[in-house]
């Protein structure tokens, strides 16, 4: 099942308050013990959260010694998921990670037969890292496991075990040996998540903690059918109509030939989001409000998850290159330009 489409399963949140509830807390309890190994970072715990709770993917981007890996390690430890980390190298190949049909020989016929060995594609939370490093083909091996929920092998398919949550990381400063991740592969990425520098305060708590002999060991937060229940209750959000309109309004302002879009947007547009944009938009609305105690979506949380949805599903052109002009300031221009419904 891709993360587009509801879940039959899916639960109401208002009739379940105390579910609601244990969300808040786990939040609260998640921030809280992976400030002992993550210093700063909020938005970027915030946005993964949001992200797994839609039964989405994250891509982290940033340059090397911020502590991506770090991050997704520690969430995975919190929420007791069977954890893989795959490093991208050019050599990898697609078999690498999903798997390979083996043969094996009977010891007692000596009938031979094919066996599948699983690839680190089954789990529950794979960190794929540097995944810009792969070539294309591997990369493309991810597609159908990030969409689809399985793999295919030959002539069988197999599925993956849920909740299967994706976080690749990728260092936007290294170009000699990488390979850019084509458009349909960044499409299946619910969000795109800036790491950026700490703070000089941040900084040197992070030297304090890290330059001792202190093994710091986590603590689990949730557990897997804790987290499978949380993803059903996110998809019973309600969303009324007006809210619905404006995250459609944000995402066709993006694109240039629409006749909404602004005209000091549209001319620093090569293309524009696709509806997959606006259903992120609505269900990382809904997860944004349930993790606030919220039973609505709001127009301020549909605003507050538009750069990480929209920002690696927007192309900007020539002229927005020669001026200067970036990704994330079109997005706060559609943002503050784009009217709310009445």
């Amino acid at each position: 099942m891709n993360h587009e489409n509801p879940n039959t399963d899916d639960v109401n949140a208002g009739d379940h308050p105390e579910i609601v509830a244990r969300l808040q807390q786990a939040r609260t309890e998640l921030k809280t013990e992976i400030s002992r190994v993550v210093i700063g970072q909020d938005k970027v715990i915030d946005s993964l959260l949001i992200a797994m709770l839609c039964r989405g993917h994250a891509l982290m981007i940033g340059v090397p010694g911020l502590g991506k890996t770090l991050i997704a390690r520690s969430l995975a430890k919190m929420l007791e998921m069977e954890y893989s980390r795959i490093q991208f190298t050019p050599d990898l190949m697609p078999s690498d990670i999903t798997g390979s049909d083996i043969i094996e020989e009977d010891p007692e016929t000596g009938r031979r037969q094919l066996e599948f060995f699983r690839g680190p594609l089954f789990t529950n939370f794979l960190l794929a890292d540097e995944i810009n490093r792969a070539p294309p083909k591997t990369q493309a091996a991810l597609l159908q496991a990030m969409q689809e929920r399985e793999i295919s092998v030959g002539r069988e398919t197999y599925h993956l075990p849920p909740p299967f949550f994706v976080v690749a990381t990728q260092n936007p400063v290294e170009q000699e040996g990488t390979y850019p991740l084509p458009e349909a592969q960044l499409d299946r990425f619910m969000f795109n998540i800036p790491v950026v520098y700490p703070s000089k305060t941040e900084e040197a708590e992070i030297v304090k903690a890290t330059t001792g002999d202190a093994d710091v060991t986590l603590n689990p937060i949730l557990k897997l059918d804790e987290v499978l229940q949380l993803q059903s209750l996110v998809r019973g959000v309600p969303v009324a109509n007006h809210v619905i309109d404006y995250a459609v309004d944000l995402v066709t302002a993006s694109r240039p030939d629409s006749p909404d879009s602004p005209q000091q947007i549209s001319r620093f547009i090569r293309y524009g989001a696709s509806p997959r944009a606006t259903q992120c938009l609505v269900l990382g609305g809904k997860a944004r409000a349930i993790l606030r105690g919220r039973y609505h979506v709001d127009f301020e949380d549909i605003r507050a998850v538009a750069a990480p949805v929209m920002r690696h599903r927007l192309a900007v052109n020539f002229q927005a290159r020669t001026e200067n002009v970036t990704v994330d300031q079109i997005i706060q221009q559609i943002v503050q330009t784009v009217p709310t419904p009445s």
